[in-house]
């Protein structure tokens, strides 16, 4: 019971994502499936943001970037060489061979941990806006850079034949690595000092918290997590295109941690549920719902309008976010102590 307790928080959440999966297979509708696994790929992107954003406090807008560098790395080393050589100009090394998917995505994802600690040697000496702005300017540089690199990209047009083999179970079991991980550096040492570097830093530096270290390692474990999300979108969609991954994924993303509540890694699961049904119903409202006498629809560009009204009444309303910055509570209490006898 002491180990189930410690790890509590990630095993709740990993057994109620399953149960909604088992459910969600019951039913056998492809295109619930298909909702859902797009679901849990957004949940990994925004367990990612919260690995850094939700320890340190700095609210980061250019994780996408590494979304972006995820999604690539995995196309260049899972392509077949013959859709390689047709599409592609890479060395050898990539070109002529294509690499097993598992070890494909962790590569991926490091190399987009790679990046994230090489950009932010100089940005995690900053603070508040200024290191806001900076990870912004991160996200431009590398959508920019990608966007001019038709060699290994195809520029600005989308690259295709990307071998699919993420489903709700593939991306299931990467949320729940996710939520493990992101837990054990929650209270590691690192991520103690760093959660409390949020809440005064001028404190912890003064009891000796290295801030700058504590910052750089969440934001290296963040954008793992970011490059592992563009690896599963990558091998969800079959195809990938430099303009999927900019602001309107960075808004949404973030809306997700903040509805939820982004002090918390239960308030990273619950935003990324809630955004992402109300993201569903709100399509399915703009294609037009059939009522029988009449077909319901919205006009086109609600999804982003009411994912702003939604954000916008938490910060209002409940600036803790859904869950008020709460874990999933330990369910059985140590009964109390009757009190000593007195002889």
């Amino acid at each position: 019971m002491r180990v189930v307790r410690a790890v509590w928080v990630p095993l709740s959440l990993a057994a109620l994502l399953t149960l909604a999966v088992i459910i969600v297979a019951a039913t056998g509708d492809g295109i619930l499936a298909r909702t859902a696994t797009d679901a849990l790929i957004r949940m990994v992107l925004v367990i990612g943001l919260y690995i850094f954003i939700g320890n340190s406090g700095v609210l980061a807008f250019g994780h996408i970037g590494f979304t972006l560098i995820g999604a690539y790395a995995t196309a260049w080393f899972t392509l077949p060489p013959l859709k390689k050589a047709i599409q592609l100009q890479l060395p050898a090394v990539l070109a002529e061979r294509q690499f097993p998917a598992v070890p494909s995505a962790i590569a991926a994802g490091l190399l987009a941990a790679i990046v994230a600690v090489v950009v932010g040697v100089p940005i995690m000496r900053l603070g508040g806006i200024a290191a806001s702005i900076a990870t912004l300017s991160v996200l431009g540089m590398l959508y920019t850079f990608y966007t001019n690199w038709p060699a290994w990209t195809m520029g600005a047009a989308t690259l295709p034949g990307i071998p699919i083999y993420v489903d709700m179970w593939v991306a299931l079991a990467w949320v729940v690595v996710a939520l493990f991980a992101a837990y054990a550096f929650q209270v590691s040492r690192l991520g103690l000092a760093l959660r409390a570097a949020r809440e005064d830093e001028f404190a912890a530096r003064a009891s000796g918290i290295g801030i700058w270290t504590q910052r750089l390692v969440a934001f290296g474990l963040s954008a793992f997590f970011m490059g592992i999300g563009g690896v599963l979108q990558a091998h969800f969609l079959g195809s990938i295109a430099v303009k999927n991954f900019w602001l309107s994924l960075t808004f949404v993303s973030i809306a997700m941690l903040i509805v939820g509540g982004q002090r918390s890694l239960t308030g990273a699961v619950v935003g990324a549920a809630v955004v992402s049904l109300i993201v569903e119903v709100l399509r399915q409202l703009e294609s037009g719902v059939d009522l029988g006498f009449a077909v319901l629809q919205v006009p086109l560009g609600a999804r982003e309008l009411g994912i702003a009204i939604v954000m916008l009444l938490i910060l209002i309303l409940r600036p803790a976010g859904l869950t008020g910055g709460r874990e999933i509570p330990w369910p059985w209490r140590r009964a109390a102590q009757p009190e000593a006898v007195r002889a």
